[in-house]
């Protein structure tokens, strides 16, 4: 709202630079010889037109500041639109690098065994009741067919159970519906790997008077002609010798972080690689 006692000082010069001027004319006009008057308006001239401009002076250097600020603003808008831009492409350039980390991983693993692998990424996952399936996204189109072993570094992930064109469904290992043939790599005592959801897999038909610890690396046995003897399965995390019955109740952490796999190899063939070169 309007105040006149805000604006009383900027009357009050506009009133005496106005007195001033007149008087000042008039004095010109009537080129009178009193010269005492004359000084005085000069004397009194004098401080207002400093004041104004000084006034005119803050107002030009206020106006120079407030560009340059916006001047400013825009430079920053720019440089953070650049950094976003840069933060955007370092991300990109840690995902491909650490995509290729992984397919170096599957690539020691695929010269590792003497098969011929069909490198495959996941692209989708079932979390049914009693099923974890795992969708790749190559199919018949690529060579795969039910009942391949499916790896990934540092060890066993499944089976294809089910196949199209262009995808394939794998078994994990982890699935309440897998079993698979496995030794325990130490003393080669012999048991089924079945799978155990979210606590993972359970090594079964292990008598009470074999010697099983906790730490104990568990692989795949050959035995039934699924899975290629020798491929990592898991690790023994407990072994229960107190449960009711003729068997150890032992728990396995699979070698494989099933929350974390992207990309697998699934083995085509069993055929040495360097057959017939």
């Amino acid at each position: 709202m309007f105040s006149l006692k805000n604006y009383k000082t900027i009357i009050f010069v506009v009133i005496i630079m106005a007195v001033v001027l007149i008087v000042l004319s008039y004095n010109l006009k009537q080129r009178s010889s009193a010269g005492l008057i004359t000084k005085v308006v000069l004397e009194v001239a004098a401080p207002v037109q400093n004041v104004l401009n000084a006034s005119v002076k803050s107002v030009g250097d206020a106006w120079d500041r407030y560009l340059f600020l916006v001047g400013m603003e825009e430079e920053n808008r720019n440089l953070k639109k650049k950094i976003d831009d840069m933060k955007s492409q370092l991300i990109l350039y840690q995902e491909g690098y650490l995509e290729a980390q992984r397919l170096r991983n599957l690539l020691a693993l695929n010269d590792a065994y003497n098969f011929n692998f069909v490198t495959a990424r996941v692209i989708g996952r079932e979390q049914v009741a009693l099923s974890k399936t795992i969708l790749i996204n190559k199919g018949t189109a690529d060579g795969l067919k039910a009942g391949m072993p499916v790896m990934a570094a540092p060890g066993l992930v499944g089976r294809v159970i089910d196949a199209s064109w262009h995808a394939a469904k794998v078994l994990p290992l982890i699935d309440e519906n897998s079993n698979i043939d496995a030794i325990v790599q130490r003393n080669r005592t012999q048991g089924i790997i079945r799978g155990a959801g979210s606590r993972g897999c359970v090594l079964r038909y292990i008598s009470k008077i074999q010697d099983v610890k906790e730490g104990d690396i568990i692989i795949s046995s050959g035995i039934g002609g699924v899975f290629p003897k020798g491929m990592m399965i898991g690790q023994v995390n407990h072994v229960d010798r107190q449960e009711a019955g003729l068997f150890l109740r032992i728990n396995v952490t699979p070698s494989i972080d099933f929350s974390k796999l992207e990309e697998v190899s699934v083995v085509t063939s069993a055929d040495d690689k360097n057959e017939g070169e």
